[in-house]
């Protein structure tokens, strides 16, 4: 397998992880505001907390991302995802508030105080 091949799996592979995290944290956000359940809602949670722990055990740094730049030629403006770079530049920023804020909801209504 050539380098330009196995940029072009990780960048696949983290344009689905991309999407199935983004999905996940608005389940979350659906559940904590319509108090809905069901085995989606522990998934989304379950992928959310693995998501989290790797984060910050890579130093709030996504792995994958290190694995582009280390498989893309320096300097040659690849985005990590098949995104456009302009779109998941601010992801910790966007994500982070809207997972402290669903993790928020679930938890008033888990504790009955909504």
């Amino acid at each position: 397998m050539t380098d330009e091949q196995r940029l072009a799996l990780v960048r696949g592979l983290h344009t689905v992880v991309y999407v199935v995290m983004a999905a996940s944290v608005f389940v979350l956000l659906y559940a904590g505001v319509s108090g809905a359940r069901g085995t989606w809602l522990w998934w989304a949670l379950g992928l959310i907390t693995v998501e989290i722990v790797v984060f910050l055990g890579n130093g709030m740094r996504c792995p994958m991302t290190a694995m582009v730049t280390r498989l893309g030629k320096a300097g040659s403006g690849i985005s990590d995802t098949f995104f456009p770079e302009k779109i998941t530049r601010h992801t910790l920023r966007v994500f982070g508030p809207l997972i402290v804020l669903a993790f928020s909801l679930l938890a008033v209504r888990w504790l009955g105080w909504l």
